[in-house]
């Protein structure tokens, strides 16, 4: 009876780790091809990986919430068949199943007082294997269940929408906490903040100690979620690991927005999608990419890694207001149709909650659109291992000096600001002003008689 070995794959650039949320199989389960086996959490996305292969579940080497690396063995599999029952299973796999069994009971008797929760809520829901055991585990009863709008695909509810509800149950008074902190404190340095050796999230490097701020009473204390808590870690390590230098340029993008606005229409129509700015400046920083290669690197210790492939990863605002960053792969063979239609495409995936581990790997330079905020511009932090990030201002009408042959004049244009964030280790000023200034030129040469 031969054993296969299940293991936790790549899941993303940069991703080395995943948090282990909840097994969909138990020991001595018959699992087949592709079938979901167990739900992941990384800095990126939550997911269920199915089996690689047909078989029984022999044994689980991660238990729930437990951190595995990518690559590490996380379960193993018995290619005995799926009609393999838990006595033909050798006699250490029956006493590990007998040891789960009898751990489940213990459990289960622990837990009488939970409701067990069905598979769908009142409104016809499907409840995931994940939602329901978090509920069962805290408590939280049919009913409550039912009241949550769920922010997942029609409506479900998802680990996150549970989690929101957890954390509103839970949140305490200000004041109770802070009799906690002063217990904490170390040495109080002003009334307002206290230096500590806390290992608080984001906190990476031992010898820097972050300031613990009380609250005042009435205030209220909101923990940072688990990707809030990521998010914040990779941002901390980012600008310790990067010197970050920001160069700006305005462009005049009248053109590109009176082309628009002649052919959204007939785009949509013969395409199905709508134009939005965000592809034609990808496809003008694609080309300043290929006039300065140099800003498509990695860095690993002394040697730089230049990337053959153009890859634009491009910031993305999640409902929970949470960033992500799904990749366009190869972006340089794209015209503006194809450009436009991946754009949408992982946007619209990734409000959905849909992106796949793929979507979200191997970028090599990263565009930011702060103008959808409102914002004029900005200064991005680098998504490591990149070494450059764009943030596209909104575009807005201004007076601006015209030039002409008979004479200069004040007219109405359509200008934004490009903030190009670099790393100062291998980007120096020169490269990095040169390529937001071509990006820009590219811009303003738009032909207002592009066809798509």
């Amino acid at each position: 009876m031969a054993e296969i070995e299940i293991r936790l794959p790549k899941m993303g650039e940069s991703v080395t780790e995943a948090t282990i949320t909840n097994w969909l199989k138990n020991v001595g389960d018959s699992v087949s091809v592709d079938e979901p086996l167990v739900e992941v959490a990384t800095d990126k996305v939550d997911n269920e990986l199915p089996s690689e292969s047909a078989g029984v579940l022999v044994k689980i080497l991660f238990d729930k919430d437990q951190v595995a690396q990518v690559g590490d063995v996380i379960a193993i599999l018995s290619t005995g068949g799926e009609n393999s029952t838990k006595e033909s299973l050798p006699t250490e796999v029956q006493s590990e199943i007998k040891v789960e069994v009898s751990t489940n009971t213990a459990n289960s008797k622990n837990s009488d007082s939970s409701e067990k929760l069905s598979k769908n809520s009142d409104s016809g829901k499907f409840l995931s294997p994940l939602v329901r055991s978090i509920a069962e585990k805290e408590g939280i009863s049919q009913t409550q269940l039912n009241s949550i709008s769920g922010t997942g695909l029609e409506g479900r509810i998802t680990k996150k929408d549970i989690l929101l509800l957890l954390e509103t149950k839970s949140n305490v008074s200000a004041a109770s906490v802070n009799e906690d902190l002063k217990k904490e404190v170390i040495s109080v340095q002003t009334p307002e903040v206290i230096t500590t050796n806390n290992n608080l999230p984001g906190n990476f490097l031992s010898n820097i100690k972050e300031p613990i701020v009380l609250p005042n009473p009435g205030d209220e204390i909101i923990e940072m979620d688990r990707m809030r808590k990521l998010i914040a870690d990779h941002m901390l390590m980012s600008v310790h690991v990067s010197p970050h230098v920001t160069s700006y340029v305005e462009a005049d993008v009248t053109n590109i927005v009176n082309w628009r606005n002649k052919v959204k229409k007939k785009f949509l129509e013969r395409e199905g999608e709508n134009i939005t700015f965000t592809p034609i400046m990808i496809e003008a920083i694609v080309k300043a990419i290929k006039d300065f290669p140099m800003v498509n690197v990695s860095v690993s210790g002394n040697n730089i890694i230049k990337r053959k492939d153009i890859n634009i990863g491009m910031a993305t605002a999640l409902p929970s207001g949470n960033l992500i960053v799904p990749v366009i792969k190869n972006a340089d063979r794209m015209n503006l149709t194809g450009l436009t239609k991946s754009v949408n495409g992982l946007a619209n995936n990734a409000r959905a909650n849909k992106l796949k581990p793929e979507d979200i790997q191997g970028g090599t330079y990263t565009v930011t659109n702060v103008g959808s905020f409102g914002n004029v511009m900005g200064t991005p932090i680098i998504n490591q291992p990149q070494v450059a990030i764009l943030a596209l201002g909104a575009i807005r009408k201004v007076p601006a000096v015209i030039e002409t042959p008979d004479g200069d004049f004040i007219g109405i244009r359509h200008k934004m600001f490009l903030s190009h964030s670099y790393d100062h280790r291998v980007v120096d000023g020169a490269l990095g002003g040169q390529f937001v200034r071509r990006v820009a030129d590219y811009l303003e040469a738009f032909d207002v008689n592009t066809e798509f």
